[in-house]
């Protein structure tokens, strides 16, 4: 059985930068965005049915609440979305001193805190002021706290199965790293590196977690999404992808067996297009199929805890 017959594209309209895509459970919905095309999207693959909010600008992941809507990183601002109005209010401005910067990647840890990184906008993919980006986390207070700063592309991130490790990505640190993580209190410490990409991996971009603690990490100009033991640093698995700039992946569906991955097209010109007419789409990867092939399996994702 061979990675290329398990990849099939579903969502076929194209996001300049398609990223952070959660699977919803109650609704068996996928929620992702494109970025630079300032769309949050909605998609049911039930019904093929996609439901779109756009905002005002880059948004760079959008995440469910507890309670209801969406909170979500929007050019530098935590805002809340209400879906039905199609309404954002403005939760927390960061990153004032940098008008230039914008959200990228996010994730909710297993207490309900968002974590999500900052960036300078590109001139053009990958080409941007580097070492303007900052790691925040927004907790059920609202209270915003900064982690560290001096990041080139905020990117990938997601927590170990025992809550005690955080994983993340610096996109042009070409590495993946882990911290110390101590759920009580949002803290990270102990900096590491746990898997170096190797020549022609490509750039690390999103990522998730399997229920083996394998992480899966989407490679942007490599066209593929790799599986790697954060406990040993050896790549396990390399899925294909029939686009180059794959961005991030997240499990959902029946058991959490399909990898959803998203991608993106921009920056490319006519010619690169007819090479890869799905670039900008959504793919998924039928993990169930090739379970004894070492593939894996995830979780549900969290949800942000604060009401407003």
């Amino acid at each position: 059985m061979s990675w290329k017959e398990q990849v099939e594209c579903v969502v076929k309209e194209r996001c300049e930068i398609g990223e952070g895509p959660v699977w919803e459970e109650k609704e068996g919905t996928l929620l992702f965005v494109d970025i630079s095309g300032q769309k949050i999207h909605r998609w049911n693959p039930a019904t093929n049915q996609k439901e779109t909010v756009a905002t005002e600008k880059f948004v760079g992941c959008a995440v469910p609440r507890r309670s209801g809507g969406y909170v979500i990183g929007e050019g530098r601002s935590f805002g809340a979305l209400d879906w039905e109005s199609k309404s954002i209010s403005t939760i927390a401005v960061i990153d004032q001193d940098k008008p230039n910067n914008r959200f990228n990647d996010g994730k909710v840890d297993p207490a309900g805190r968002l974590f999500a990184g900052t960036m300078a906008i590109e001139e053009r993919p990958t080409v941007l002021e580097l070492k303007q980006g900052s790691l925040f986390s927004l907790n059920k207070d609202h209270i915003v706290v900064k982690h560290f700063n001096q990041v080139d592309i905020s990117n990938g991130l997601d927590w170990s199965l025992d809550h005690k490790t955080f994983y993340y990505i610096d996109s042009l640190t070409y590495t993946v790293e882990a911290f110390n993580y101590d759920i009580n209190t949002g803290s990270i410490s102990n900096r590491r590196m746990v898997y170096k990409m190797d020549e022609g991996e490509g750039i690390p971009d999103g990522m998730c977690i399997d229920a083996d603690g394998r992480l899966w990490v989407a490679c942007y100009s490599g066209g593929r999404v790799i599986q790697i033991d954060p406990q040993t640093g050896v790549r396990l698995q390399t899925v294909k992808l029939p686009v180059d700039k794959t961005t991030s992946c997240c499990f959902g569906g029946r058991d959490y067996s399909d990898l959803y991955v998203t991608s993106a097209c921009k920056g490319m010109d006519e010619a690169d297009m007819a090479k890869q007419p799905q670039a900008g789409c959504v793919f998924r990867v039928r993990v169930c199929q090739w379970r004894l092939l070492g593939g894996g399996r995830g979780g549900p994702s969290y949800a942000v805890n604060f009401r407003k």
